[in-house]
């Protein structure tokens, strides 16, 4: 057999193996999603489904959610599992509140990232210096969270000028950002409802009005993350820790450097997501604020199979749904069965191509059960509204289970010397 046959076999892709998805294809993707959503809007009649305000709503709340993602994605791409999100969100929230409201949003921004980087360094120490468990030590991370914060409350806020143990003062605002004439053209543009251009008019709408300079920093900072990790020497060497530690150490990489570096970083991605959470969205601090938010994002990280751009998907989908919760309620929720029910069919469709008649019989049973309980309703239950969110939480991991693919080496416990 010649070199070049050689080559051109090696270089043949596996049968059956995935194609990477190239940006058409992904633009491709997000139109059809778009034009979807129209056809739903169209028939339901919830107008609001892709307004100006329901974009800009679901950006704002898919922000803390992403920034807690990004951060679960630097520790777990250096094989550090971070379960303790929640709790260096909470440290966030804290910390940037009580900068905040004495000196200006811009510091407590800076104090959430360093009251969540606190948070990384102590998982650093428990899980890289001690070894142990990785899911134990996020766990105690975040239950040592609420109670120093609830702690320092009582002496805190609780003794200035509108606050008390339970919620921090007034914070300044951060500036927030309206493009002149593109914004009020775009929602005039949305107001008309028509198909698709005004659902196309809306989203961009949403993405130029009252924008926080702050949204702005978060969403540059996944774009930085690929390019840090993916493009640098130091991002290999970090990554190569959450592949193959002995490997890597092997080749001179410092593994216990690199993962400490790692959990800090997670801890202040966090963190900036819980001061995002105390000076943009509310402007003000609150007891259990987070809400759960730094799980969600652990959730939307995995949907994005631990890659930056997924993970925003995740969290845009996940920030989609809890603003439909908070705008129209009962009625964007009801319309959103449809949506399913339709997604549903479509699967029908895919898994009778790929001769899985079981799977596809359950995607029709599920899908007939939606169209019923559509047809048969105006509006959903207001428990079901509220637990929006989290069900979408739950379906998107079970749907996306089969395609995921951890670094290799997450979660296990690593010794420095343990291949020689």
């Amino acid at each position: 057999m010649s070199a070049s046959t050689v080559s051109t076999t090696k270089a043949a892709p596996k049968p059956g193996g995935r194609r990477k998805l190239t940006l058409p294809w992904i633009l491709l993707i997000i139109a059809g999603g778009l034009a979807l959503v129209s056809l739903v809007r169209v028939i339901s009649g919830a107008n609001d489904l892709t307004s100006v305000g329901q974009v800009s709503g679901a950006l704002q709340l898919a922000v803390p959610i992403g920034l807690a993602g990004l951060g679960g994605l630097w520790a777990e791409r250096a094989g550090v599992v971070n379960i303790g999100l929640e709790g260096m969100m909470i440290l966030g929230t804290w910390f940037g509140a009580w900068a905040g409201y004495q000196w200006g949003p811009w510091s407590g921004v800076l104090m959430g990232i360093v009251g969540g980087a606190i948070g990384g360094l102590l998982h650093a120490i428990i899980t890289v210096t001690f070894n142990v468990n990785h899911i134990v030590s996020g766990v105690a991370v975040t239950i040592l969270a609420t109670g120093f914060t609830q702690y320092l409350s009582n002496f805190t806020f609780d003794k200035a000028a509108g606050g008390s143990s339970k919620q921090s003062p007034r914070i300044e605002s951060i500036t927030e950002i309206t493009v002149p004439g593109l914004s009020s053209g775009l929602d005039g543009l949305q107001a008309k409802h028509w198909f698709l251009v005004s659902d196309v008019a809306g989203v961009l709408g949403g993405l130029v009005t009252h924008l926080s300079l702050l949204t702005i920093v978060a969403v540059l900072l996944i774009p930085a993350t690929w390019w840090v990790l993916w493009r640098t020497a130091f991002g290999l060497r970090l990554r190569s820790c959450g592949e193959n530690p002995v490997a890597a150490e092997s080749l001179g990489v410092n593994v216990y450097k690199y993962k400490y570096i790692a959990v800090i970083v997670s801890g202040g991605l966090a963190g900036l997501g819980g001061a995002f959470l105390a000076i943009v969205s509310t402007g003000i601090y609150q007891e259990g604020q987070t809400g759960g938010r730094g799980y969600i994002g652990l959730a939307a990280m995995i949907f994005g199979n631990w890659m930056p751009g997924g993970m925003a998907l995740g969290a845009g989908l996940f920030g989609f749904t809890d603003s439909l919760k908070l705008r129209g309620g009962a009625e964007n929720v009801h319309a959103m069965l449809l949506l399913i029910a339709i997604l549903l069919v479509l699967a029908l469709g895919w898994q009778l191509y790929k001769k899985k008649y079981l799977q596809a019989g359950i995607a029709a049973v599920c899908a007939a059960g939606l169209f019923a309980w559509y047809g048969a309703t105006d509006q959903v239950p207001s428990q079901f509204v509220d637990a929006a969110p989290y069900v979408t939480t739950l379906l998107v991991l079970a749907l996306s289970a089969q395609r995921l693919r951890m670094p290799k080496a997450d979660g296990m416990p690593y010794r420095k010397g343990q291949g020689k």
